[in-house]
């Protein structure tokens, strides 16, 4: 039968990258495409804000096929779940039948991604699912994993926190009430170095902009 064929949803940010770097570890599946939802006014990563150029740079970087899901802005959840639907038939037509997330602990989010695929044929993994979330943090700036704070809730997390890298001093700098890895929405991230690319991103900060009550940082290519 071989080892089955897998979706991995990326959002761009660190979870999603360290999530492709397990299951190659692990070797058990066919990572065939990184599934990204793009808000198409703005040409980014929805809620991330990172532009697709720097997206592009990711997937050639990780050697694996970009697939785009485009949503408008605003986006209802029936316009959002209709580009799921869409989604799942063209997985479905390519023989994919896992799609993998980097979920860490919030139940409700995985509960609605399992009601999403049920009887769609296609099995939602969660590689690191509950894994201690300060040990994971430290594990994945061990080996090497480079990211940048593209996205901060200024209700949890000062906007200062905006364009900072993810490293050890980021990590110390935290209030004690936020999560290590952000998995609570206080901040996202630009994954751009790490052992699931073939070779590092140049990556600059640009403009910090606070929109729709959440302070952004730009990323772009650096020379």
């Amino acid at each position: 039968m071989g080892t089955p064929k897998t979706l991995l949803s990326w959002s761009s940010g660190k979870d999603s990258a360290w999530t492709l770097h397990v299951l190659r570890q692990r070797g058990d599946c066919d990572i065939i495409g990184l599934v990204t939802t793009v808000n198409q006014a703005f040409d980014r990563v929805a809620m991330h804000a990172v532009p697709t150029a720097m997206l592009q740079r990711q997937a050639a970087a990780a050697q694996v096929p970009l697939w785009t899901v485009p949503i408008p802005h605003p986006c209802s959840n029936a316009e959002y779940e209709a580009a799921m639907r869409a989604l799942i038939e063209r997985a479905r037509d390519a023989g994919v039948t896992q799609i993998a997330f980097g979920d860490l602990f919030l139940a409700d989010i995985r509960a609605y991604r399992e009601r999403q695929l049920a009887g769609t044929g296609l099995t939602p993994i969660f590689p690191l699912w509950q894994q201690p979330t300060a040990a994971l943090a430290e594990g994945m700036i061990a080996a090497g994993l480079s990211a940048v704070l593209t996205c901060v809730d200024p209700r949890a997390l000062s906007g200062d926190f905006a364009g900072r890298r993810f490293d050890r001093d980021l990590l110390a700098a935290l209030p004690a009430h936020i999560d290590p890895c952000g998995e609570r929405g206080e901040f996202h991230t630009f994954a751009c170095a790490g052992p699931m690319f073939a070779a590092p991103i140049p990556v600059a900060v640009g403009e910090i902009v606070q929109r729709d009550g959440f302070v952004f940082a730009d990323v772009h290519a650096s020379l």
